[in-house]
């Protein structure tokens, strides 16, 4: 999928699940705090979603805590969630979690399994518990995902039913979309069973009916954290709940929760909902963060201030700027048994937060390491992501053996930059190897330059004994050479953390362009020593906003931050645009903002003031919009106000 084929907008929905309301304000019959939290964090849900121009909202599930074989303390609850969904303005469908009719049919779930009587009181308090409606072309199909396997008579009746709203959807020439509380599965289509994924034989039964089908798109809930993945055509979105996390996935990430985050449970960085935009050929998901915000009953509605629209990567113009992707973010991860949800085996899935940041932000371009090409498993992640709109810079070292030539060669329309790096003297060597490989992709290939301790000192570095690579712009001798290399696209140049990335932009272009070279310039977040540390976040922020907007003014420069997550150990400690679990810092933000203003901006000027200068694109003067970058806030301002800004600004004209 591309900007260009996925057609006008049709209409915008969204999505919400696992809201685990409880039977009063300050009554819960959990043993964690934050679930006194969800009918209050489910309030500003609602007074978010009325700010918002929806068509409907769809809820996967779990809309109460209390499970039904505490009937007393169900019923309550329900009635607290009418009448919460009375003020919102939106229509609003809904089908049953396993809080709401019971567990999925498998002898060690933690609560009473699905029942006859447990839909009986789902549908005295919220109706059918399966159904499909139309909107526009689509036909939006909700499933009760706990009955699966269950043997119930409700099962076989979804069973018929299903098949034949899909038969009559093919025949209309209807797109799917497919709702469900449980997941078919979290990772892999043949896992075996556990908390989080519908058992055989139903799983199957599903799996090949999106498959026959070709259903568009799968939205589920009931795992309360965000992933994605595609089975066959579909497209599956996995979604976080609005009121706590599933603290058991806290093992994804190799940093701890700190104690506020009650073993990860009430991480508030992750909770929010979705905005899906249906266009005429695909759909876009916008992640909707709520940092657990809580609204109390009777609250005043306060007015929400204008911000600039936040852009998806299909969308986004900004393709010349990105992270070199050092932490391993495609690995699958054994989640070990919980002693709470599961109990007799490893679960196994990715840490995709790093996915939703890229996705939030806007940033496509990713820089990777050969091995990602190699391991089977992140090259068919690679395809995927791809056609959510991210492009791939490929880098390694010496020259390609037989086997990553093959897969560079496979890796056509796939990766369309690859860096080598090498000793000077061997350069020449290692592009008559590579360049046929590049050439058959239709790669550009960019040479880069291990550095000496003689070199390093030249260029007013100190030494260490680290590695480094990469040509500065006062090499003119050496960068005629790269230059005299057929077939050589352009070069690598390494840009210190002392070093401001629009100069350094502009000095690699200066030293590049008469050779028809361009440029690719990696930004290191990081300053002084090995083992000094780097936590300026306000220095970080101002650092990638500039970074990104050297890369998006320079059609000739490539621009890389060397750090996306938080490197919290080892050599050269320094912040990301993420912690360590892949919640967001402020350059997250500021980026997240800067993205959307550049879009917004399309091809009209614009300017932006980060770190110690101002990057411009076009003519920046005269009226226009200031965009605040930290908050995303908005207001009428001329390219002359950016000198009095305070933080990271961005102007666009005449907006």
């Amino acid at each position: 999928m591309t900007t260009d084929t996925l057609g006008q907008r049709l209409f915008t929905y969204a999505v919400i699940t696992d809201t685990h309301l409880n039977q009063g304000e300050e009554e819960c019959n959990s043993p964690f705090e934050v679930n006194k939290l969800a009918n209050g964090r489910m309030r500003h849900v609602i007074r978010d979603l009325n700010a918002r121009d929806v068509d409907f909202v769809l809820h996967l599930g779990d809309l109460l805590h209390p499970v039904p074989h505490i009937p007393h303390l169900y019923e309550q609850a329900a009635q607290c969630f009418k009448d919460q969904v009375k003020d919102l303005r939106h229509k609003l469908y809904v089908i049953p979690g396993n809080h709401d009719v019971g567990d999925k049919p498998v002898d060690w779930c933690p609560a009473g399994m699905v029942r006859d009587e447990f839909l009986d009181l789902w549908d005295q308090h919220f109706g059918a518990h399966y159904q499909a409606f139309d909107h526009g072309k689509v036909r939006f199909i909700l499933i009760d995902a706990q009955i699966i396997n269950s043997g119930l008579a409700a099962e076989a009746e979804q069973k018929a039913w299903l098949e034949a709203e899909l038969a009559a959807a093919d025949a209309a020439g209807q797109r799917v979309f497919l709702n469900t509380h449980y997941p078919p599965y979290l990772t892999y289509p043949d896992e075996d069973e556990h908390y989080d994924n519908i058992g055989e034989p139903g799983r199957s039964w599903l799996l090949e009916l999106m498959e026959k089908h070709k259903i568009e798109a799968m939205f589920a809930g009931h795992v309360h954290n965000f992933w994605y993945h595609r089975h066959d055509a579909t497209q599956c979105w996995l979604l976080p709940s609005t009121a706590f996390v599933r603290q058991d996935y806290s093992e994804m990430y190799r940093a701890a929760p700190p104690p506020e985050f009650e073993a990860g449970r009430n991480d508030w960085n992750k909770l929010g909902y979705f905005i899906v935009h249906v266009h005429e050929n695909g759909h876009l998901c916008d992640i909707v963060r709520t940092y657990g915000t809580s609204v109390e009953p009777g609250a005043p509605v306060a007015a929400a201030p204008d911000t600039v629209a936040p852009v998806h990567p299909l969308m986004s113009p900004v393709t010349r700027f990105g992270f070199d992707m050092r932490q391993n973010w495609l690995e699958v991860i054994e989640i070990p048994p919980s002693g709470g949800l599961d109990e007799f085996d490893r679960k196994r899935t990715r840490n995709d937060y790093a996915l939703m940041a890229l996705m939030e932000m806007g940033v496509r371009r990713l820089r990777i390491p050969a091995r990602d090409l190699l391991d089977p498993g992140h090259r068919a992640r690679l395809d995927t992501l791809a056609e959510l709109g991210f492009l791939f810079t490929l880098f390694s070292f010496d020259a390609p053996d037989a086997e990553l030539a093959a897969a560079v060669k496979e890796a056509k329309g796939l990766i369309d930059i690859w860096e080598v790096a090498q000793n000077l003297s061997d350069l020449p060597d290692v592009a008559a190897a590579a360049v046929p490989v590049a050439q058959a992709a239709g790669i550009d290939l960019y040479l880069s330059k291990l550095r000496s301790k003689d070199e390093m000192e030249k260029g007013g570095e100190k030494y260490y004994h680290m590695i480094n690579h990469g040509f500065t712009p006062d090499e003119d001798d050496q960068i005629a050479r790269a230059a005299a290399i057929p077939g050589v696209t352009g070069i690598v140049f390494r840009v210190a953390g002392e070093t401001p990335p629009a100069e350094a932009t502009a000095a690699a272009l200066k030293a590049a362009s008469p050779h028809g070279l361009k440029v690719s310039l990696h930004i290191r977040m990081s300053i002084g020593s090995p083992g000094s540390a780097q936590a300026d976040e306000p220095w970080v922020a101002a650092r990638t906003a500039e970074a990104l907007a050297a890369g998006h003014a320079n059609p000739d420069a490539h621009v890389y931050c060397d750090t996306f997550s938080d490197v919290d150990r080892g050599y050269f400690a320094r912040q990301g645009v993420v912690d360590r679990l892949y919640n967001p810092r402020p350059a997250f933000h500021v980026l997240r903002h800067l993205t959307g203003a550049l879009a917004a901006a399309g091809g009209g000027a614009w300017a932006v003031k980060a770190g110690d200068g101002t990057v411009t694109g076009g003519d920046a003067a005269g009226s226009g919009t200031i965009v605040d970058l930290a908050t995303g806030q908005v207001r009428p301002g001329g390219a002359d106000a950016l000198a009095k800004a305070a933080g990271p600004t961005a102007w666009i004209a005449g907006k």
